[in-house]
């Protein structure tokens, strides 16, 4: 059980930022630097928004049955990863928008990570930084939820999510400055959907 819940843990941190490696791919084939302290802040913003959903999650099972916990966590998680599997044939199938329309700005970021860029520096600064992350903590919205719902360790799971999305961002922007890998960034976007899907789905068996 221990070794499960610790495996869950780490999935959890590492689908919640697989758009992280695309990201850090992008900017690294642009030649846009992502500063330490900018990729830190980053990582504080998925920890914290994956602490604040856990101890939501955690709240609400206190007045609920484990198996309808483990429902809800399943059922959020799996949504997610399924938006997240969708979200590369959406911008495909979806039509640009008019210059200076706001859109959504989160999921534009995603798309064109380098609009985070807005002085056009070729390097992410603090304040950009804070934009970036929020977007990039959407999943880690779910995955905490998840982990205080089903009652895994809410601080490890952030602390988890929080390592992966420093860690994947800076070595991916290094990758895509040195390999020019443009097309993985698309593949992380997929491989994070499935994963953050067959998490919801084994945590029903």
């Amino acid at each position: 059980m221990i070794t499960y819940s610790l495996m869950a843990v780490l999935a959890i941190g590492l689908a919640s930022n697989l758009d992280n490696a695309g990201v850090g791919i992008a900017y690294g084939v642009q030649k846009i630097r992502i500063p330490w302290y900018s990729n830190l802040a980053i990582a504080i913003i998925s920890f914290l928004a994956t602490l604040v959903s856990g101890l939501f999650g955690s709240l609400i099972s206190i007045w609920m049955e484990p198996w309808v916990g483990q429902v809800i966590g399943t059922v959020v998680i799996v949504a997610v990863g399924v938006w997240v599997l969708l979200q590369p044939f959406r911008e495909k199938s979806s039509r640009p928008e008019p210059e200076g329309s706001n859109g959504s700005n989160f999921t534009r970021l995603l798309s064109n990570p380098e609009e985070a860029d807005r002085d056009s520096s070729q390097s992410i600064s603090l304040a950009e930084s804070l934009l970036l992350g929020i977007a990039l903590a959407m999943n880690a919205l779910a995955g905490g939820f998840n982990a205080g719902i089903t009652h895994l360790n809410v601080w490890l799971t952030s602390l988890s999510v929080g390592f992966f999305s420093f860690v994947l961002l800076a070595l991916c922007s290094l990758f895509g400055e040195r390999y020019a890998a443009e097309k993985l960034g698309n593949r992380a976007t997929v491989v994070s959907g499935v994963l953050l899907i067959i998490i919801g789905i084994h945590q029903m068996l």
